[in-house]
């Protein structure tokens, strides 16, 4: 039955890696679809920028998953604050002022989790044998 367990791991493992595989390809033409809109159209804005920072960010969190097998919890954290700073910067002229508030009280919250999470890997770290039982 141990021997079942450990190939049933790895072919899990192995899915997982094609997953994220997957993932940083799409990622990557999604990337260079963007280049080419700013290169084609000669203009650069705020959002595209953006943008292309959540793909970094994307790519950064695939990379450092398959680097070190943990997912880093605190990154899509970040991904989200940059995309609601993005949609807000979208869609400025159709916000009210409530709407605007809720997705800056949100981005706040997220920081603040994003603090709460910090502070707690650094009080309470991992230790390397953890994840081995």
């Amino acid at each position: 039955m141990n021997k079942f367990k450990r190939a049933w791991y790895k072919s899990l493992v192995v899915v997982e890696d094609l997953g994220l595989i997957f993932i940083a390809a799409l990622t990557m033409i999604a990337m260079g679809e963007e280049i080419w809109k700013v290169v084609s159209h000669f203009e650069v804005t705020l959002p595209d920028l953006l943008l292309l920072f959540i793909y970094l960010e994307v790519l950064a969190m695939v990379g450092l998953y398959l680097k070190s097998g943990r997912f880093p919890v605190r990154m899509p954290l970040y991904i989200v604050i940059v995309a609601l700073a993005r949609y807000i910067m979208l869609d400025m002229k159709n916000l009210d002022t409530l709407r605007t508030l809720g997705l800056a009280g949100a981005m706040l919250v997220i920081a603040l989790a994003v603090l709460v999470i910090r502070f707690g890997h650094t009080k309470y770290p991992y230790h390397d044998g953890d994840d081995d039982d």
